[in-house]
């Protein structure tokens, strides 16, 4: 009996393709659908509002969420950079599913969360999409672990065709512009995450010896603009031409393990060098005594960490279907070919049922913590 059903549909139409794509979803679901999530890319945003509202209305009574976006994924396909609606559809008996909205107060100098729910003793995650323009994410994320004992969040930020007046966030009837979107899921049928990044450690891991704010100033007790020149001139032809295309950052996840390699680093971009000032700046804070390792976008690196990744997981978990949270900076700026994490999904875990979206910050834990991620997929798998 199928419990999961997807389906992913293009069309200057938006409104059409999110009737063709929900009612296709719908259809291969035996039985009441309990979850509905769905992903809209549009040039229009107010296109993209009505697409996403037609989604929900046709979602009967399960619970709805979705988001806009600059890519789709669904259908055993992924599209980027045109109209296109792609809907999940989920029928979880005996699972519990809880709606909330997350917004913003200034509370004395500093801006509070408000909205979450309170976990209860079945919930096993979180799906969270937010706003990433205005809503303080990657602070959230990282409170949340402790905050919310531990719970899960998977997930990632919406975008739009036109940046940060596209944005639409929908959940359960509702349309918002601004905030944070989710549900909780409570019960066994939540799987696990798998996240895999794609990125590749160039150089030696090293630590933070001044920084202010997202400035990094010294590295190992060196100018961090002059470390940075050591590093590229050490470099093999082939990994300076990578880093030509795109430098990053990794910060390190864990101070306390022994070595810091591939999958142990949070990525960040960097995003400017001040030769004059000696310093590198990156789209995140950091602190004296963090570890940090420059990194290079790797393709071929990518492709074998998702697949030995996903393998390991399959390996343990029977897969039923899955929600994808896949980088922006992945797709087809980075493989050949768009569809390339969701074909891998469906090659190694043999499961068909597998949507998402292309976000601008991919939300998954890694060790029990949760991150926001860059250049990742990030996978949350169901029974």
């Amino acid at each position: 009996m199928a419990r999961f059903g997807d389906a992913l549909t293009t069309g200057a139409d938006l409104v059409n393709a999110a009737e063709r794509a929900v009612l296709s979803a719908l259809e291969q679901v035996d039985g009441p659908t309990d979850l509905v999530c769905f992903f809209v890319c549009g040039a229009d945003p107010e296109e993209v509002t009505l697409a996403g509202k037609r989604v929900m209305e046709l979602a009967g009574d399960a619970a709805t969420l979705g988001c806009s976006s600059t890519g789709v994924i669904g259908g055993g396909r992924s599209v980027e950079g045109q109209g296109s609606v792609s809907v999940w559809c989920a029928g979880l008996p005996g699972v519990e599913i809880t709606p909330f909205r997350l917004d913003t107060v200034v509370e004395d100098d500093h801006l509070a969360v408000i909205g979450m729910q309170e976990p209860g003793p079945r919930d096993s995650v979180a799906i969270l999409l937010t706003n990433p323009y205005e809503f303080p994410t990657q602070a959230f994320v990282r409170e949340s672990t402790e905050a919310l004992g531990g719970l899960p969040l998977v997930g990632g930020m919406a975008d739009g065709m036109r940046g940060e007046e596209s944005v639409r966030l929908f959940c359960d009837g509702e349309v918002a512009e601004h905030g944070a979107i989710g549900v909780l899921v409570g019960g066994e049928n939540v799987l696990g995450t798998v996240v895999s990044q794609g990125c590749r450690p160039i150089g030696s891991p090293m630590t933070v010896t001044k920084a202010e704010g997202n400035l990094l100033l010294e590295l190992a007790g060196t100018n961090a603009y002059e470390k940075l020149e050591e590093l590229v001139e050490s470099l093999s032809e082939e990994d300076r031409e990578l880093a030509e295309h795109g430098l990053h950052i990794g910060i390190a996840m864990d101070e306390y393990v022994d070595r810091h390699e591939q999958g142990d680093f949070l990525i960040r971009t960097l995003a400017g060098a001040d030769p004059e000032l000696g310093a590198l700046t990156i789209d995140d804070m950091v602190e004296v005594g963090q570890t940090v390792r420059f990194q290079v976008r790797d393709a071929g690196t990518a492709d074998e960490d998702l697949a030995r990744r996903l393998s390991d997981f399959g390996a343990e978990h029977p897969v039923g279907a899955g929600l994808l949270f896949s980088c922006n900076g992945r797709g087809s700026s980075l493989f050949p070919q768009s569809d390339h994490d969701v074909l891998a999904v469906h090659r190694v875990l043999g499961v068909d049922a597998v949507a998402g979206f292309f976000a601008a910050g991919e939300i998954g834990p890694v060790g029990g913590v949760n991150h926001v991620h860059g250049f990742t997929a990030c996978l949350l798998a169901f029974a």
